[in-house]
């Protein structure tokens, strides 16, 4: 899974038992040499379907961690783009990446776009008003237990200007009885094992994000709900595609 640089397992267990804050503290120097980091082949499709959406004004990365989903904003956003994480080690490796892609002559970092401000704080309180066309987010939501969505979901909605979409893939669940499916289970298991036995508790949880339950959360927020599916990623034996793409828009 790791490449040769990238965390040893005593590295990952002294994360895995750590609080989240902490954990991704400690493992930002070399986050974005694991798999963990959303991978090129999503953000590409990502990116498709938000340049047929935008442009934008002004974009925010939830829980950006490095800042992948930065780097997709500020391809289609011309006034603003901000990242958001609680790990200040997280968002310390995105604003150096920038700073050496931007070279000693300070240019834009590569890709273009509004440089990015970096912000550290919970995504349950934003501090932020109504001032985003656009907001993204990459593979956070399983540090969210269930009972905690509607708050989050409503906290974007409080930060999107009427008319603002937020933007997520979410990937199909797993086949019953398949590899994916029982490996997917086993995390699941292990983690909630160690939250009973050891404090402070870590939340990742990867089998509680149903697409029916996070719908009605988004619409209880005041979120109009579409789903797009990404072709690039596959399709399932029945069709369905294997990742969709949820643009939800504040009425």
């Amino acid at each position: 899974m790791f490449a040769p640089e990238g965390p040893t397992l005593r590295e990952l267990a002294v994360q895995a038992l750590s609080s989240v804050e902490r954990g991704y503290d400690l493992l930002a120097p070399k986050f974005d040499r694991t798999p963990f980091r959303t991978p090129e082949t999503v953000l590409g499709p990502v990116l498709r379907e938000l340049r047929g959406l935008g442009p934008f004004g002004s974009g925010l990365d939830l829980c950006c961690g490095t800042g992948a989903g930065v780097e997709v904003l500020r391809r289609v956003c011309r006034e603003r783009v901000i990242g958001v994480d609680i790990s200040a080690g997280m968002l310390a490796v995105g604003r150096e990446r920038l700073r050496a892609a931007a070279g000693p002559e300070g240019g834009s970092g590569g890709v273009g776009g509004p440089r990015p401000a970096w912000v550290r704080a919970d995504a349950r309180a934003l501090p932020f008003g109504p001032v985003f066309d656009v907001v993204v987010s990459f593979g956070a939501f399983g540090h969210f237990l269930p009972r905690a969505r509607p708050g989050l979901f409503a906290q974007v909605a409080s930060v999107l200007r009427p008319g603002g979409r937020f933007v997520f893939p979410v990937v199909a669940p797993a086949r019953p009885g398949s590899a994916r499916y029982w490996g997917l289970l086993g995390f699941d298991g292990v983690m909630r094992v160690r939250n009973a036995l050891w404090r402070p508790r870590f939340v990742m949880y990867y089998r509680g994000f149903r697409l029916s339950d996070v719908r009605a959360e988004l619409a209880g927020a005041g979120l109009g709900v579409e789903l797009r599916a990404l072709p690039e990623l596959g399709w399932r034996a029945d069709g369905s595609p294997r990742c969709r793409l949820v643009v939800a828009t504040r009425r």
